[in-house]
């Protein structure tokens, strides 16, 4: 795997354990869609790989179906999983210190942003 590619993983899971950590959304909201429109990995692969960085105990059992099918990128998953850990740390240090409007408001434009991104992909 290119270096480039590494640090793209690297930064996906810091923007994925921010986001997690400052509005408590699931990483694969995050980490799905940037697998995907960012890299190429197919579906598949971006939510075993999603799912293997959970484990454990998480998605185990999930994460080990997707694998024996050949649908888990064991080293993307360590990458986006250290950087998801760092970003989830500042993105709760954060998301503590702002007002529970503004938060909700965050919350609210992430999500229309990635429905609307999801609902006009090919």
């Amino acid at each position: 795997m290119a270096t480039g590619t590494l640090i793209i993983l690297l930064l996906i899971g810091i923007l994925a354990g921010a986001l997690s950590g400052l509005i408590g959304i699931g990483g694969g909201i995050i980490i799905i869609p940037a697998l995907v429109f960012i890299l190429g990995f197919s579906q598949q692969t971006a939510q075993g790989t999603t799912l293997a960085l959970m484990v454990p105990p998480i998605g185990l059992l999930a994460a080990w179906s997707y694998y024996k099918d050949g649908f888990v990128d064991i080293r993307a998953a360590a990458f986006i999983c250290v950087g998801f850990v760092l970003g989830s740390y500042f993105g709760a240090r954060f998301a503590t210190g702002i007002p529970q409007e503004a938060l909700k408001k965050v919350f609210s434009i992430i999500l229309i942003l990635i429905a609307i991104k999801m609902f006009f992909s090919k």
